[in-house]
C-alpha cells in the first residue's frame, strides 16, 4: 500500500468524569457570545457599527487579529463590525475570525432577510492547518491505535476505547476533547513494477569484464519503510544462452547489469546473435521466496567496433575500355567482417599508383560496398594501350589500436585501352581570322589543318563545309584552302558582334569512315558602305505657333565608328527666297529643324541631307514631310492640309522646265 498519514480522530467519550477547581473555570478563550442575529438593512452605512464583539484568549490578547469573511467589513480595535464603505447586499451570513498566538475562534452573524451568495467559510478563509495554534496543556494521553489495512467485513468495528473529555459534577467540560492517532499498518499487498521501459542498453564488442551495461529500476507501492518495498533483482533467463548462458550479472540491490565474460566471447562478428534479452526479476521482502514478484525484458546490442580490417577479394582485377569513352570500366569487390550498418564496415578506395594524369577515379557503391573504378578523361591508345593502378581500401572509421591494414587492402588493376577509329582534329580550333567586308570574291581566307590521332592508320582526309550560314565561304576538298563566294557583309544579320562564325567537317578514310569538327571565326572590319539615315520623316506644327520648332531630327548608320557620327545635318539646295527653314546642330547626332516665320496651313516636304564621318564620307536625302496645322481652342485640325506644298525651289525648276518646253 502507498504510506499513509495517521488518522486523527475525535471520538467524544463520556464515561470518566474528572473534578476540577472553581478557579479553572475563571476564563474561556474564544468569543463570548458565537451567534448574532440582526434583520437586512436598505443599506450598511460606511464607518458605522453593526455590533460589538466580546474575544479574550485569557492570555491578555496579545498580537489579536481579526478576519471577516466579506472584503467590504472590518473589525476596529475596540471590536466594533464596521462597514468599509455603503454596501447593500453582503449574504446570509458573516464570518469573524479571531485569532492571537494562544487561542483562536469564530463567531457568526446570520442576517434575516439576506441573499444567498456563492462561497463558503473554507472558500473565504484559509485557516494554515500545518501550524495550529498551541493548546493548553491537557491532563489526559491518549496512545495511538494500531491497525492493519484491508481489513474484512463487518463494518464499522471496534478498534480500541480511551478517556477523551472531563468534566466537573455540573457536567461542564473542563478538558478535551482529545485527538487520537490511528495509525493503519501496511501489509504487502503492492508488486513491485517497471514503469519506464522499454530497457535496452549497448555495450561495445570486446569490452572488460564488469562492464556496466544499464541500470533497472522497479518501484513497490508498499511502505518505503518497511520490507514490502525492499527489493532485489535477479536475471531469471538469457536468450540466447550462447556463448555462455552467464554472459551478464546484475547487481542485487542498484539494479545494475554488467557483463561477467571475458572480452575475447563478447566478439560481435563471432556470436550467433549480437542482441540478448534478459528477463529481470524484482522482488520485494528483501528477495525472500515470500516476497511479490515484478519481470521486465531488458534488450542489450553488441555494438561493432573497427576490429577488422576490409580486404579485396583479389589480387587482381582486369578491365577494358575504348579510347575516347568514359564511365565506369570495372567493380572491385571487399569483404568486411564488421557491421554493414556503420562506418566500420563502409569502404573508402584511394588510387596511390598508376593515375598522374587524373584520368581514373574511384567511389564506393552505397548499396554493396563495392569500388566503381571510372575513367573521367579520355583515354588514347596511340599514347598509352595499357595502364596500371595500385588502389587500397580503407573504412571510414579508424580501425582499432590493435589491428592495421595488411596485403589484402590493396589491389592491382590492369587496364587494356581498344583502338577506335577517331576523327580528325583541326588544329587550332577555333581557328580565326581578320579581313574587311566588302573584300572581292576569291578572296583566299585561310587554309584549315586537320589531323588523324589514328597515326598507326595512315588515313587520308577530305574537307567540306558543314555550316555557312550566308552561303559566303568555299573550301577546297584536298588541301583545305578557304575563299569567298559572296561579298562579306560585316552588317549581315548573320554576323554577330562583327564576327561570322562557319563550321568544317573533316573526314578520315577509315571503315566506317570518322569525322571531325573545326569552327573558323572570321572578324569583319568595317567599311564605310552605309549611308546614314535620319528619324522621324514626319512632323506637325500649328500654323499660328509662337515656338518655331518643328521637329528634332536624329540621325543613325550601320557602320562602326569612325564612320558613323558626327552627322552633318543640311537642307538641300535651299533657294534664298524660300529660305523659311532652318537646320541647326544639337550634338554629333541630332539636329532642330525650325521656321524662321509662321506658313499656312499645308503639307510641306522638305529635303534634309545628312552626311557622315567616313572617309569618303556618305550622304542621305530624306524628304521630312511637315504638317503645318491649324490650332485653335486648344483643338489641332490638320485635315485640311492634305494639299502637298512644294519649296519655292520646286517651284522655280517646274516653271522654268514649263518654259523650256514652249
Amino acid at each position: 500500500m502507498q504510506p499513509r498519514t495517521p488518522l486523527v480522530l475525535c471520538i467524544l467519550l463520556s464515561q470518566v468524569l474528572l473534578l476540577t477547581s472553581a478557579e479553572d473555570l475563571d476564563c474561556t478563550p474564544g468569543f463570548q457570545q458565537k451567534v448574532f442575529h440582526i434583520d437586512q438593512p436598505v443599506e450598511f452605512i460606511e464607518d458605522q457599527a453593526i455590533l460589538n464583539l466580546n474575544f479574550s484568549d485569557c492570555k491578555g490578547n496579545d498580537k489579536l487579529r481579526y478576519e471577516v469573511s466579506s472584503p467590504y467589513f472590518k473589525v476596529n480595535n475596540e471590536g466594533g463590525l464596521v462597514a468599509l464603505r455603503n454596501v447593500t447586499a453582503v449574504g446570509k451570513t458573516l464570518f469573524v475570525h479571531a485569532r492571537t498566538p494562544h487561542a483562536e475562534d469564530m463567531a457568526e452573524l446570520v442576517i434575516v432577510g439576506g441573499k444567498d451568495i456563492q462561497g463558503s467559510l473554507q472558500d473565504i478563509f484559509k485557516f494554515a492547518r500545518t501550524s495550529p495554534v498551541p493548546r493548553q496543556k491537557r491532563s489526559i494521553v491518549v496512545s495511538p491505535i494500531l491497525i492493519p489495512e484491508n481489513q474484512r467485513q463487518p463494518f464499522p468495528r471496534d478498534v480500541g476505547k480511551l478517556f477523551v473529555e472531563t468534566t466537573d459534577v455540573n457536567g461542564r467540560t473542563l478538558e478535551g476533547p482529545v485527538p487520537l492517532e490511528v495509525i493503519v499498518i501496511d501489509q504487502n499487498d503492492n508488486r513491485p513494477s517497471f514503469r519506464e521501459g522499454p530497457y535496452v542498453g549497448h555495450v561495445m564488442e570486446g569490452s572488460p569484464t564488469g562492464t556496466t551495461v544499464m541500470r533497472m529500476t522497479a518501484f513497490d507501492g508498499d511502505d518505503p519503510a518497511t520490507d514490502n518495498a525492499l527489493l532485489r533483482y535477479n536475471i531469471r533467463q538469457q536468450t540466447p544462452d550462447k556463448p555462455s548462458p552467464n554472459m551478464f550479472y546484475i547487481d542485487p540491490e542498484k539494479g545494475d547489469i554488467v557483463t561477467v565474460v571475458s572480452p575475447a566471447l563478447l566478439d560481435r562478428e563471432t556470436l550467433e546473435n549480437p542482441k540478448y534479452e534478459l528477463i529481470i526479476e524484482a522482488q520485494d521482502m528483501v528477495g525472500q521466496l515470500y516476497g511479490l514478484l515484478g519481470t521486465a525484458t531488458a534488450t542489450i546490442l553488441i555494438d561493432d567496433k573497427n576490429d577488422h580490417s576490409p580486404e579485396f577479394t583479389k589480387k587482381e582485377f582486369q578491365a577494358t575500355v575504348e579510347e575516347g569513352a568514359v564511365g565506369v570500366i570495372v567493380n572491385l569487390t571487399v569483404e568486411d567482417k564488421d557491421d554493414p550498418t556503420t562506418g566500420a564496415w563502409r569502404a573508402a578506395y584511394t588510387i596511390i599508383n598508376g593515375n598522374p594524369g587524373q584520368s581514373f577515379e574511384i567511389h564506393t557503391n552505397p548499396q554493396n560496398n563495392e569500388g566503381m573504378l571510372s575513367v573521367v578523361k579520355p583515354l588514347d591508345y596511340e599514347i598509352s594501350a595499357f595502364h596500371t593502378l595500385l588502389i587500397k581500401v580503407e573504412n571510414e572509421d579508424p580501425l582499432v589500436p590493435d589491428v592495421s591494414y595488411g596485403p589484402s587492402s590493396t589491389a592491382t588493376v590492369h587496364i587494356t585501352v581498344l583502338d577506335v577509329n577517331e576523327g580528325p582534329v583541326f588544329y587550332p580550333d577555333p581557328m580565326m581570322v581578320t579581313r574587311q567586308e566588302n573584300i572581292s570574291v576569291g578572296s583566299v581566307l585561310l587554309t584549315v589543318n586537320a589531323t588523324d590521332p589514328d597515326s598507326l592508320q595512315h588515313q587520308t582526309i577530305r574537307y567540306s563545309v558543314y555550316k555557312d550560314p550566308a552561303g559566303w565561304l568555299n573550301i577546297n576538298p584536298i588541301n583545305g584552302t578557304v575563299d569567298t563566294t559572296a561579298v562579306l557583309d560585316r552588317e549581315s544579320p548573320f554576323v554577330h558582334n562583327s564576327v561570322y562564325t562557319a563550321l568544317f567537317l573533316a573526314i578520315d578514310s577509315g571503315d566506317p569512315p570518322a569525322t571531325g569538327t573545326g569552327t573558323l571565326l572570321i572578324t569583319l572590319e568595317d567599311v564605310n558602305d552605309n549611308a546614314p539615315f535620319i528619324y522621324p520623316t514626319a512632323a506637325e506644327v500649328c500654323d499660328d505657333a509662337k515656338n518655331l520648332s518643328v521637329v528634332i531630327l536624329g540621325a543613325s548608320d550601320k557602320d562602326l565608328h569612325p564612320n558613323t557620327d558626327p552627322f552633318k545635318f543640311e537642307i538641300y539646295k535651299q533657294a534664298v527666297p524660300d529660305k523659311v527653314w532652318k537646320v541647326s546642330k544639337i550634338n554629333n547626332t541630332h539636329a532642330l529643324v525650325s521656321l524662321l516665320q509662321n506658313l499656312n496651313k499645308a503639307n510641306y516636304q522638305l529635303p534634309i541631307m545628312v552626311t557622315d564621318s567616313g572617309k569618303p564620307p556618305m550622304t542621305n536625302i530624306t524628304d521630312l514631310r511637315v504638317q503645318v496645322c491649324s490650332c485653335k481652342n486648344s483643338k489641332v485640325d490638320c485635315n485640311a492640309a492634305g494639299a502637298l506644298h512644294f519649296s519655292l525651289t520646286s517651284v522655280l525648276l517646274i516653271s522654268l522646265f514649263s518654259v523650256a518646253c514652249l
